[in-house]
């Protein structure tokens, strides 16, 4: 293993991916006021300094296996008109922030490919991070849809359940920490080793 080129490649990938993280659990957060719930505000989640957001362990996973997650922004669904489908709606704006950014990462990468002449600031790092932000966005989005809980995907699902099969579904949390590190160390292995 070189160490220059994994530290060269956490400095290109790093920033995409705090960037990522905070605008998902902003998402979050931001959907859960304007549906009635002050829990993350009140909390100083609503912002997008990334050390709100940032889980100590996630951080840590991060550096040794690139994989990294945030702390999950509070939400109290007592607080909304209808709660099943306010976590529905609160769930499904983490994944669509990022996919969002997906999107305008793409964007850029083109617009800049297409300058004659890219200024001068426009180098191999930020088109890396370009790049990067793309698959990281697209990779969280995608993770977070599965209906795994504690997942977005999890939430999504038990919003269309009825009330009493999203119950049942919602006591599986605690087992699925094994399916989750099943999902975060096969595909690992398989593309780093």
């Amino acid at each position: 293993m070189d160490i220059k080129s994994t530290i060269q490649q956490l400095i290109i990938i790093a920033p995409p991916f705090l960037f990522a993280l905070t605008c998902h659990e902003l998402a979050h957060g931001y959907t859960a006021w304007k549906l009635g719930d002050p829990t993350a505000k009140d909390q100083g989640r609503l912002t997008m300094n990334p050390l709100k957001h940032l889980d100590p362990f996630g951080v840590l996973a991060f550096f040794i296996i690139k994989v990294g997650w945030a702390k999950p922004v509070p939400v109290n669904p007592k607080y909304f008109r209808n709660p099943q489908k306010g976590m529905l709606v609160t769930a499904l704006a983490g994944p669509v922030a990022n996919m969002l950014l997906a999107i305008c990462s793409v964007v850029l990468l083109r617009l800049f490919i297409l300058l004659p002449e890219p200024p001068a600031f426009i180098g191999d790092p930020v088109f890396a991070m370009l790049a990067a932000s793309v698959w990281i966005n697209v990779m969280l989005a995608v993770f977070n849809l599965l209906p795994v809980p504690p997942l977005d995907g999890s939430k999504i699902l038990m919003g269309v359940l009825p009330a009493e099969q999203a119950a049942s579904y919602a006591r599986l949390e605690p087992y699925s920490i094994i399916l989750l590190l099943v999902l975060f160390y096969r595909p690992l292995t398989a593309f780093f080793c």
